[in-house]
């Protein structure tokens, strides 16, 4: 990515070691299902943002990588532990954890992958009772907890 092209989109870990930053919109967003992406995200699937390596540039840090298989190696932040990529070895392309990005809303899904082992209760998500943070803790205890996150945007 070019020093003098201004980021559409931007991102890093938990605790701010690690930054990111595109120059282009993702070539696709997709979630994938499949068991090495459960294990890699600690979660029921990952979502990942598609984008030429041309367009990205690590802006702080520089991650450390897992070589999770013979073509592939997933890049996290060695400070917080945040799952950050997806990469083939010898491709043009990475794949961004849409949950790194400042504004994951902006990061849309359109397909999903590796089905066969998508968790049967995953389809009725939307469908549960659901309560925002400040219901789930209450005023008075959400204002007492001191957050060590990085905030969604670059510093100065």
């Amino acid at each position: 990515m070019a020093e003098a092209t201004k980021p559409i989109l931007t991102g890093g870990c938990q605790c701010g070691a690690v930054r990111f930053a595109l120059s282009a919109p993702p070539r696709k967003v997709s979630i994938c299902h499949c068991r090495m992406c459960q294990k890699a995200s600690g979660a029921p699937f990952a979502s990942f943002a598609d984008i030429d390596r041309g367009d990205f540039a690590w802006t702080r840090g520089k991650p450390a990588a897992f070589r999770s298989s013979s073509i592939a190696e997933r890049d996290f932040c060695d400070k917080c532990g945040t799952p950050l990529s997806f990469r083939r070895i010898e491709g043009p392309r990475i794949e961004i954890m849409t949950g790194a990005f400042d504004r994951p809303d902006r990061v849309i899904p359109t397909q999903q992958f590796g089905t066969e082992s998508r968790l049967g209760w995953v389809v009725g998500i939307a469908n549960l009772p659901s309560q925002t943070t400040l219901q789930n803790y209450g005023a008075e205890k959400l204002q007492g907890i001191v957050s060590y996150q990085h905030p969604d945007r670059d510093q100065g």
